[in-house]
């Protein structure tokens, strides 16, 4: 099986989380068939009923390829054309996945070892898979980590803040709205207010931006809400103490937050003769914790097309990536060796 048939059979078992249980036996199964032949091992290691992290390595590992196994709904097929392979996952990250379990079975050909695969579940959601993996580290002295970057090694990544926002009322008949307190009027406001607020700049990672994600609320058009809620992320380029001050202010007297998660910002090492980028994303390598030893971030696809109906990932790319995470490898081993 080939990287381009290892994507399509990955893409074509949904994983849309948390339902990763048979991409996850999927990948057990293809990766002890290697291992058995190679030297290996694998384990299943489970984070939740019927949600396991998927681990091979070969000796003790010095360097771990790692990514996630579920994706953002909805679940699609593969299809492919001369250029691309399309369906849920082709970039987020089932090709990936494909990429590293090609390079790892090229570097078995040529007789090395000490490295190790990684797959967790989650990272779409809470980086579950991760966080559980932090937990049990196995010596990994470097974990290069796989998202979508065009197979440019990113020097950074912003962090994320995600709060609930949500707004109390009284209910009342809409024909007598002083009789009752709108929630969804206080809540709008206090959307206003949050948009107003200056957020920062950093010079290698850009601007702070905000993205208000859902809104919901009230109980019939004939009646004035007595509840309203928004969820909110704000996409963090460095500390947060400023931009929570600024929230809490904004929200004062209208509504009241609940902070979900936060996730900080990143700062990333490049590797001679590997281009650099930067992205704006959030990753599992936070939820790792360091654990997993010194994370870079690079994978083939563009992040503009995952979590669309259109994404798809080149297949020169996939290729090309398979190359890529053999010199990382090779390149942090000799590091290592030294």
């Amino acid at each position: 099986m080939n990287v381009f048939e290892l994507t399509r059979a990955l893409v074509d078992i949904d994983s849309v989380t948390p339902n990763e249980e048979a991409v996850g036996v999927y990948l057990a199964d293809y990766l002890s068939e290697v291992a058995g032949r190679t030297g290996g091992r694998v384990e299943r290691i489970e984070v939740e009923p019927h949600r396991h992290n998927v681990l091979a390595y070969w000796d003790a590992p010095v360097i771990t390829l790692s990514t996630h196994i579920d994706t953002v709904p909805p679940f699609f097929p593969s299809r492919e054309d001369d250029e691309f392979i399309w369906g849920r996952g082709a970039c987020d990250t089932k090709g990936i996945i494909a990429a590293m379990i090609k390079a790892v079975e090229a570097m078995l050909a040529a007789g090395e070892r000490n490295f190790g695969l990684l797959f967790v579940v989650g990272e779409e959601r809470n980086s579950a898979g991760a966080y559980h993996a932090a937990k049990t580290p196995r010596g990994s002295r470097h974990i290069i980590n796989g998202e979508p970057t065009g197979n440019k090694l990113a020097l950074g990544s912003k962090g994320a803040l995600r709060y609930e926002v949500a707004a109390a009322g009284k209910m009342a008949h809409s024909a007598y709205p002083e009789l009752g307190d709108s929630a969804i009027h206080k809540l709008i406001d206090a959307l206003g207010e949050i948009r107003r607020i200056p957020l920062p700049v950093d010079p290698l990672l850009g601007p702070s931006t905000l993205n208000i994600g859902t809104l919901a609320g009230g109980r019939a058009p004939n009646v004035i809400a007595d509840e309203a809620r928004a969820d909110i992320m704000v996409r963090l380029v460095g500390d947060s103490s400023e931009t929570k001050a600024a929230l809490a202010r904004a929200v004062e007297g209208r509504a009241e937050l609940r902070e979900v998660i936060e996730i900080p910002a990143l700062r990333l090492n490049g590797l001679d003769g590997i281009e650099t980028t930067v992205v704006a994303y959030t990753t599992d390598i936070p939820a790792f914790g360091g654990q997993w030893g010194e994370p870079f971030l690079i994978g083939p696809g563009s992040i503009h097309v995952a979590h669309t109906l259109e994404e798809r990932i080149p297949k020169a790319q996939l290729t090309e990536a398979v190359g890529i995470y053999q010199r990382m490898v090779k390149q942090l081993c000799k590091r290592e060796s030294k």
